[in-house]
């Protein structure tokens, strides 16, 4: 957990979320959000907006295109529908990111599993896309940050255990004033969260 408290500037806020909770903020240009995963083994469903205009957000197909990869880690950076970069991975502790399995929702529990539970990512997203002014028309493909989803030879995937660890994090530079909404994944029917969600970290600081 030390190397997750070292803030390389000025904190600008600092907060831990709970599990299957949901949060968004505003950030300015050249601020950095870091994501840290307390417990470890916790996904951490991500949306990023442009603020200036929130029609154009985090495009999954061109972030792999541009990245040539379909998992995220330091570098990478994080690019919206026109193909303008929004955030840049700046630190990683863990390695790898999910960019293909989407956000979790009631629906879909019931397809894969036969059962559900009282809330989704699905349905924190649009809880906050309600105080945000928008709708769930404005929820696109997600980033899962710390969710662990490997790919076979033959391109068969699996949502399996994760691989973070207690204080695992990754930093995100804002490459423009953004808007990002986060749902602290609540699935408990398949390993992305250990069965088990729990808090994560969010603290937006700016260096010096």
């Amino acid at each position: 957990m030390g190397a997750a408290q070292t803030i390389p500037g000025t904190t600008i806020s600092d907060e831990v979320l709970a599990a299957r909770a949901y949060w968004h903020k505003r950030l300015a240009k050249g601020s950095v959000l870091r994501i840290v995963d307390l417990e470890g083994c916790q996904a951490v469903d991500t949306l990023i907006y442009d603020a200036a205009r929130t029609e154009i957000r985090y495009n999954a197909a061109n972030t792999i295109k541009l990245a040539k990869n379909i998992y995220l880690t330091k570098g990478c950076v994080l690019y919206d529908d026109l193909a303008q970069p929004l955030m840049t991975i700046i630190a990683d502790t863990v390695g790898r990111h999910d960019t293909l399995a989407g956000n979790c929702s009631r629906e879909i529990n019931m397809v894969r599993y036969g059962q559900t539970a009282p809330t989704s990512c699905r349905d924190n997203f649009i809880k906050a896309m309600g105080e945000l002014g928008m709708s769930s028309r404005d929820i696109p493909a997600n980033i899962n940050f710390f969710m662990n989803v490997p790919v076979d030879a033959d391109g068969r995937i699996a949502i399996v255990d994760g691989i973070s660890q207690p204080g695992d994090y990754v930093d995100l530079r804002c490459e423009k004033d953004v808007i990002v909404v986060i749902s602290n994944c609540p699935q408990e029917h398949n390993p992305c969260s250990g069965g088990n969600p729990t808090p994560i970290q969010l603290t937006v600081w700016r260096p010096d």
